[in-house]
């Protein structure tokens, strides 16, 4: 956990460094990818298993403050994709359509809890609330990674989301815009935004020039 923090942190601060906006190479072998998983190949799930699974646990965990309950959704949702494989038609973006599952798996655990919070409350029932003690241990104590997570925070919630996918999951804008659906002018507008934001909540921990 520590050591992917400080990859995060890392990479963050470089995004706000460097002028370049442009979108991240996709994936040129999607089509073949699930064809494969169609097919039953193990090796398949494996490879988009490996390529997504840490920056989708990241996303989730934005919305969970709960670890163990991210990788838990994400993990749920690869089980999803291979005990459905057969039903699976053409992907035209595996990434896009594994973030949207997640996105969407995790918003539906957000409402189950809403749901069984309102029932402890109505009897009495005295919830624990979730432990982010785990998480925040070692480096993420440290000034620049407090510093990154509290920036990021401060984000309006859909700029936040849309910096998260970019930063955390790689989309490109399309992806991000064909997950949210939204414009890609508008994913365009956010991540400017965010930008712009942590820069000034960042600049006395990024290297000048």
């Amino acid at each position: 956990m520590v050591a992917v923090d400080s990859v995060r942190n890392d990479a963050t601060l470089r995004l706000l460094s460097s002028s370049d906006m442009s979108e991240p190479a996709t994936s040129e072998s999607d089509a073949a990818l699930v064809r494969r998983i169609r097919a039953g190949d193990e090796r398949a799930l494996e490879d988009v298993f490996r390529a997504n699974y840490a920056g989708m646990a990241a996303f989730v965990l934005r919305y969970v403050n709960a670890p163990d309950v991210a990788e838990e959704l994400v993990q749920d949702i690869f089980l999803k994709l291979w005990s459905r494989r057969e039903q699976l038609s053409d992907i035209e973006s595996l990434k896009t359509y594994l973030y949207r599952a997640v996105r969407n798996q995790a918003l539906n655990w957000l409402r189950r809890r809403k749901l069984e919070r309102r029932w402890e409350e109505e009897h009495g029932e005295d919830a624990e609330p979730v432990s982010l003690a785990a998480a925040d241990d070692g480096a993420t104590e440290e000034e620049v990674a407090a510093a990154v997570r509290v920036a990021i925070e401060r984000l309006p919630p859909r700029c936040r989301e849309i910096f998260l996918l970019s930063r955390d999951g790689g989309l490109t804008y399309n992806d991000i815009a064909r997950v949210l659906e939204i414009s890609v002018k508008t994913v365009e507008t956010q991540m400017g935004r965010a930008l712009k934001s942590l820069r000034g909540s960042l600049a006395t921990y990024r290297n000048p020039g």
